[in-house]
């Protein structure tokens, strides 16, 4: 089903594009309707071709590692999906399917390539809305690489468990071992000197009780500030490990768009100087 201009302008892709653009590409891209369940293309599936979503329910999955099913992304209207492979032409990386009725743009890499040939600037019109889109997926990422992890453990814990961290940190500081043997030297020395009228005369058995009654409260209290720090110490090693796997694909997909870029404006450079009259020479 051809496809009119007014609904290729809705999609954010090609919202730059001037009216002449847009009469161009649709005249190259298609309309087509997918019924509930209905596979649109699966893994491994040649490149070349991509999709936007203009009405319905799409779901794009792809395989993990462990041979398992993963969503990969639920578009929405006006989004593309499997964009990436339509322009690295490498196989689909991820399968798509309806999930209702749903109404797809299908785009053809050589649409795209007939309409930079006749107009030139829509190149770089759609390069403005992939160069937005990249600097937001940045701020995303800048945004999840800042979070910090102490800040996160902090704003889930209960009460109990600050408690527990006040209790450890005090308990292991040169300021309880001194007001601990502070303490300890003045009941030893009352009681000493009271002699008879001692409530707990040499050898202090109540003092003795009374220290093992706070080693063995303080113990499972210190543990449990520790198991606490583990949380925290897992959760900074997961965002770290977040971060960088993010960065690592981040720098190959830009990578990949830079090289992409730099062979699209070779080509168009060599389209441009195919169409350039060639100079006449003058004989003198």
């Amino acid at each position: 089903m051809a496809c009119e201009p007014a609904i290729l302008k809705q999609v954010p892709f090609f919202a730059l594009l001037d009216d002449d653009e847009l009469a161009v590409l649709a005249s190259q891209v298609e309309l087509r309707t997918f019924a509930p369940r209905q596979r649109i293309y699966k893994l491994g599936d040649p490149a070349g071709t991509a999709y936007v979503l203009i009405s319905g329910a799409v779901r794009v999955t792809t395989i993990d590692e462990d041979q398992q099913d993963v969503v990969f992304d639920e578009p929405a209207g006006g989004d593309f999906f499997g964009f990436a492979s339509l322009l690295d032409q490498a196989p689909h990386q991820t399968a798509a399917i309806a999930l209702e009725e749903s109404v797809c743009i299908e785009v053809q890499r050589d649409d795209l390539l007939r309409l930079v040939e006749r107009k030139p600037h829509a190149a770089m019109d759609m390069m403005t809305v992939l160069g937005r889109r990249l600097h937001a997926a940045q701020t995303l990422i800048r945004g999840r690489a800042a979070r910090n992890p102490t800040a996160v453990i902090e704003a889930r814990a209960t009460i109990g468990e600050r408690l527990a961290d006040a209790v450890a940190g005090f308990g292991g500081s040169w300021t309880f071992i001194a007001a601990t043997m502070v303490l300890m030297t003045i009941y030893c020395l009352v009681n000493s000197r009271l002699g008879a009228r001692a409530w707990d005369p040499y050898p202090f058995i109540l003092l003795n009780l009374i220290l093992s009654m706070l080693a063995a409260l303080q113990a499972p209290v210190i543990m449990m500030s520790q198991n606490r720090q583990d949380k925290k110490d897992r959760l900074r090693g997961e965002l770290d490990f977040e971060v960088n796997r993010r960065a690592g694909a981040d720098i190959q997909a830009v990578a990949g768009k830079v090289n992409l870029l730099l062979d699209k404006v070779g080509d168009l450079d060599n389209e441009l100087r195919a169409l350039r009259p060639p100079a006449q020479s003058t004989k003198k």
